[in-house]
C-alpha cells in the first residue's frame, strides 16, 4: 500500500513538472525546418553584440564651411576676362579673372601722394631732432614733428594695403586669385559686366572631406557619440560622427546629427541626398535600441511581439518600440545578434495562438 501511494505521488509530482514547463514554454512554437520552409518563414539577423546598426537614415551632403571662399570684386569695375569656369580645378594663386577699374587708378595716386607725404614728414622729424638737440627749437616742436610723421607712416602703410587687397596688378587692371585650391562650383558674372564693389565673382571650396547632414530618430541620436562609425554604401564612403545636435525636431522628433566623410569622397556631390548607416557603440545589454522590419512586429495581449528563431523552432519575446522610420521599427528588448523573423509572420503568429487546431 505504501509503495502504490509513492508511485501515484511521483506521477503526479511528473505531471506538475510538465504542466509547469508547458505554461512556462507558451511563448515556443516548436517547428522543423520542413516545417518552416512550408510556412514560408524567413529571418533577417539583428547586428551582434560587436554594435547595433541603424540604416537607411536620410543625410544630405554638404561642404565644410572652412573649406569655402567666394571671389568677390574689391572695386567697382568692368569684367574684362574670365579665367576659369563652374566644375574645373583651381590651385592657390591661380588668376581667376580680371576686372579694370577706375579706382585702381585712384588708389594708385593715393598710394604715391601718401609715400610722398610720409617721407616728407620723416625727413621734417630728422632736421628737428637735430635743431632740439642744439636748443634751437621748444620739446612742444619736436614732439608734434614726431606725431606728423608717425600719422603720415600709418597712412601709407593703409593705402598699399588697400592696393594689395584689391590685387592690383598695374594700371586700372585687377588680377584676381584663387585663395585656395579646389574646385568651382559657381560663376557670377560675365565678361564685359559691370559689377559693384563686393560683388560675388566666383565660389570656389575644397571637396575633400565632405559633410553629411543625417536626420536621426531619437531613440537612434541617443545611441549616437561623437566618432561613432557612419558609412554610405551606395557611394562606398565612409567617415565618422563630429556632432550630435542637442535640440530634437518638433515635426518628426529627429535629431541632427554632422558627419564627415572622409573616404570615397570622390563618388560624392554637394547638396546629393542619400542613405547612411551608423555603426552604433556595443550593445551592453539586451535591452539596447535596434531597428527591424515593421512586417516583424506583432500585436497580442496589448503587447509587441517579435518571433525569432531557436533551437528546434520559433519563440516570441515581448519588445518595446521605441520610435518608427520609414518602413522600419525602433525597438528594445531583443538581443543583439538575434535571427528575427520578418516573412510567414502571420503563419507563426497562427501556430503560436493554436488557431486551426483541433
Amino acid at each position: 500500500m505504501p509503495a502504490l501511494n509513492f508511485s501515484i505521488r511521483l506521477c503526479i509530482l511528473a505531471l506538475l513538472v510538465t504542466t509547469v514547463a508547458r505554461a512556462a514554454d507558451a511563448d515556443f512554437i516548436p517547428l522543423s525546418p520542413a516545417q518552416a520552409q512550408a510556412l514560408g518563414i524567413g529571418t533577417e539577423r539583428l547586428p551582434g553584440a560587436s554594435g547595433a546598426r541603424a540604416t537607411g537614415l536620410p543625410g544630405t551632403i554638404s561642404i565644410p564651411n572652412g573649406q569655402q571662399r567666394v571671389v568677390a570684386a574689391p572695386l567697382a569695375g568692368i569684367v574684362e576676362s574670365l579665367e576659369t569656369a563652374p566644375g574645373m580645378n583651381v590651385r592657390k594663386g591661380q588668376i581667376l579673372a580680371r576686372i579694370a577699374s577706375p579706382q585702381a587708378l585712384e588708389l594708385q595716386r593715393d598710394r604715391v601722394q601718401a609715400d610722398a607725404q610720409a617721407t616728407l614728414a620723416r625727413q621734417t622729424l630728422q632736421r628737428d631732432e637735430q635743431l632740439f638737440r642744439e636748443g634751437l627749437i621748444a620739446e612742444s616742436r619736436l614732439q608734434a614733428s614726431r606725431a606728423n610723421a608717425t600719422q603720415a607712416a600709418a597712412q601709407a602703410a593703409e593705402r598699399r594695403q588697400e592696393l594689395t587687397l584689391a590685387q592690383h596688378s598695374g594700371g586700372q587692371t585687377l588680377s584676381l586669385a584663387a585663395p585656395i585650391s579646389g574646385s568651382v562650383l559657381e560663376q557670377s558674372v560675365t565678361v564685359g559686366q559691370r559689377v559693384e564693389q563686393a560683388t560675388p565673382l566666383y565660389r570656389i571650396a575644397r571637396l575633400d572631406p565632405l559633410s553629411v547632414d543625417i536626420q536621426a530618430p531619437l531613440a537612434v541620436a541617443s545611441q549616437v557619440r561623437v566618432g561613432t562609425p557612419i558609412r554610405i554604401p551606395a557611394d562606398q564612403a565612409s567617415g565618422e560622427i563630429i556632432a550630435v545636435g542637442r535640440a530634437v525636431d518638433p515635426a518628426n522628433q529627429s535629431v541632427l546629427l554632422r558627419g564627415l566623410i572622409t573616404r570615397g569622397t570622390e563618388a560624392l556631390r554637394p547638396g546629393q541626398v542619400t542613405a547612411v548607416d551608423l555603426d552604433l557603440p556595443p550593445a551592453k545589454n539586451p535591452g539596447y535600441t535596434t531597428q527591424i522590419a515593421q512586417s516583424a512586429l506583432i500585436h497580442h495581449r496589448n503587447r509587441q511581439w517579435v518571433f525569432v528563431a531557436d533551437k528546434n523552432g520559433y519563440r516570441a519575446l515581448p519588445v518595446q518600440t521605441t520610435g518608427r522610420f520609414g518602413g522600419a521599427i525602433l525597438v528594445s528588448g531583443l538581443p543583439a545578434g538575434a535571427p528575427v523573423v520578418t516573412t510567414g509572420v502571420a503563419a507563426l503568429k497562427a501556430n503560436w495562438l493554436g488557431i486551426g487546431k483541433d
